[in-house]
């Protein structure tokens, strides 16, 4: 390798991808340099809190004191944090944060000690653990774990000040289980059985004993999903979203004593994708997701009338989270032209304040492309959407075209900022598609059932519907297309190889499914009966002959245009093998394949000397096979 040649990380391995040299490092250095920050949760007395950020090479927790304050960085590891909190009584002297090994995603729960510097582990450091829910007086978490059989999700709860006070609540069965709320007084908590995305179950559990008593209904012919749920001020009632005789998720109030349910949004055609009670029980702040773009609402509980809200860019926001004074409402907001930050809103006086201000690595963000919602036709005239970014107008004639398939496949693209991605718009010149196919979220429920079981290749045809699309449009390439998505969303990269082999340029897959069988074979034993629900049960013949037919390793023969595959070795959800057993397949046949693998990653790169070795070689593998 040439001096001047960029030398990948120790803990990469690179297949068959040339040498990438140090001059295009320095061209893409601002696009690697952007930074996002996320609201982890209030300070319990004070008016500070904790935020998610990166200042080297993952995101860790840092504390702002004010709004546009020093971001001072509080823990320091060499893998992300996912989550932190205070207890919410009484001085906060303490935080707890959740952070996994390696993307292997078995976190743990950890105490960490600002005093002094130190932290205890809360967990037992090898099982799964996930969903800390405090308690109001902040003596106990609730959490979910697979410590007993690696499978399900019971239920535990720990003083976070006493370690070895961690004791096993209730055992429960499969792997979708997650803890809500505490009940005011203390006694009750709210949890969540997930099955699908279309059916979920409410339950209470005795914190003391860990008895369980269903409060929604099982057994009916409609499957009904439940999302968020928390409960009243004053612990009669229950504040929740549901599908139940509806398209989409509505915001409610369920009175479990009488069961009684009153609709709280119902004149909103959208799903309501998250709310947050005031600490008083005063207001309800809820985000309702408008054909992708998030919208936020605020409600009197005692009348319920909706309150003005203010302005806010049009983009995402999530992360909502009340100040213990009930007056003040916290949150992350993010849009194609800011990466994500972190704002708080005033309800008594109406100002918005801005606790972040990520850095962009010198990007002049107001320049970048924003997004045009698209809809075409597919091959049974139902109609499929995405968005679509152009690049400016100085690149004239016909452009060529990136097609980005979300993951889930229970997901939505949605148009937040692009970060790395917008280098393939503004500096290459190339149009990015990002479709929502049939199986996608926020278009209510019937469409999300249109691609499960046998219907799995009908999503795969929206692509080939969408490229037929490309093809009418005057500023578009058809003859220069790539395909690339990550999970399913790289199943999906694989499937069109396969199927639309002739109208593609290349591709590119990201920890992506390859074979549906060894698949749910070998993905984690507490994700398998949810996976199966969603593509199949390949235990069942039919079944499985249908997933094998369908597969992309056994159709790679198929694929004559270049691909490139890129993996994390501790990937709980996409197996190693997956990506293994696809590039063995394609090389067999003669076809250029590129392989990237992170020995110190899971489902992604999270670790940005890993992200941005990944981004080199995507442009490169742009440039060589999308443009020329």
């Amino acid at each position: 390798m040439a001096k001047a040649d960029i030398v990948p990380g120790e803990n990469l391995v690179v297949d068959s991808i040339p040498s990438i040299p140090s001059s295009l490092a320095d061209s893409l250095a601002r696009y690697t340099e952007f930074r996002t920050a996320t609201l982890a949760g209030w300070h319990p007395s004070k008016r500070e809190m904790l935020i998610l950020t990166r200042f080297s090479d993952t995101n860790q927790v840092h504390r702002v004191q004010i709004p546009g304050g020093d971001r001072s960085q509080q823990t320091f590891f060499a893998d992300r944090i996912q989550g932190a909190s205070y207890p919410p009584k009484p001085t906060g002297e303490f935080f707890v944060f959740a952070k996994d090994t390696g993307g292997n995603e078995f976190s743990q729960l950890y105490r960490y000690d600002p005093a002094d510097g130190t932290v205890n582990l809360l967990t037992d450091g090898k099982s799964r653990n996930t969903g800390a829910t405090w308690s109001h007086t902040g003596r106990q978490i609730a959490y979910t774990s697979t410590r007993r059989n690696g499978k399900d999700t019971d239920i535990y709860l720990v003083d976070p000040l006493k370690a070895q006070s961690d004791r096993k609540l209730a055992a429960v069965e499969g792997g979708g289980w997650g803890v809500l709320d505490w009940s005011p007084d203390d006694k009750k908590l709210l949890v969540l059985e997930y099955v699908s995305i279309n059916e979920s179950y409410l339950w209470l559990f005795d914190a003391a004993t860990g008895e369980k008593n269903l409060i929604t209904p099982k057994g009916g012919t409609e499957k009904v999903s439940y999302g968020a749920a928390q409960f009243a001020a004053d612990g009669r009632g229950i504040y929740l979203t549901s599908d139940r005789d509806s398209e989409f998720q509505r915001l409610q109030y369920l009175d479990p004593a009488g069961n009684t349910t009153k609709i709280l949004s119902g004149g909103i055609p959208w799903d309501i994708e998250s709310f947050e009670l005031s600490p008083d029980g005063r207001l309800l702040a809820f985000v309702a997701n408008e054909d992708g773009i998030a919208k936020l609402h605020l409600l009197e509980t005692a009348t319920g009338k909706e309150r003005p809200v203010p302005k806010l860019p049009v983009g995402l926001i999530g992360s909502l989270e009340w100040r213990p004074d009930s007056r003040e409402l916290g949150m992350t907001l993010t849009a194609a032209r800011s990466p994500a930050d972190v704002f708080s809103w005033n309800v008594a006086t109406g100002k918005v304040d801005r606790w972040t201000r990520s850095e962009t690595g010198g990007l002049n963000t107001a320049t970048l492309t924003e997004p045009k919602p698209v809809r075409w036709k597919s091959f049974d005239e139902r109609s499929i959407s995405g968005f679509l970014y152009r690049p400016p107008a100085r690149f004239t004639g016909k452009r060529p075209v990136i097609i980005n398939i979300h993951g889930g496949p229970e997901a939505q693209f949605r148009p937040g900022f692009l970060g790395r991605s917008n280098y393939f718009i503004d500096e290459l010149g190339a149009a990015m598609i990002f479709p929502n196919v049939r199986g996608s979220a926020g278009y209510g429920k019937t469409f999300l059932q249109l691609d499960n079981g046998f219907k799995r290749e009908d999503s795969v045809k929206d692509i080939g519907a969408l490229l037929d699309w490309i093809a009418t449009q005057p500023d578009l390439d058809p003859a220069r297309v790539m395909v690339t998505g990550g999970s399913y969303g790289g199943y999906m990269t694989l499937a069109v190889a396969t199927l639309y082999n002739d109208r593609i340029r290349c591709a590119l897959d990201v920890v992506g499914i390859s074979n549906f069988v060894t698949f749910l074979e070998k993905t984690e034993s507490y994700r398998r009966d949810l996976r199966r629900v969603e593509y199949g049960d390949e235990r069942d013949p039919k079944m499985r002959e249908f997933l094998q037919a369908i597969s992309p390793a056994n159709n790679a023969a198929k694929i004559s245009k270049p691909l490139f595959v890129v993996q994390g070795q501790n990937d709980p959800r996409v197996p190693l093998n997956e990506s293994e057993q696809m590039v063995a397949t394609v090389k067999r046949g003669g076809s250029p394949v590129w392989y990237l693998m992170a020995k110190d990653e899971g489902h992604g790169f999270a670790k940005k000397k890993n992200a941005d070795f990944q981004f080199y070689a995507t442009v490169t593998f742009v440039q060589s096979y999308l443009l020329n």
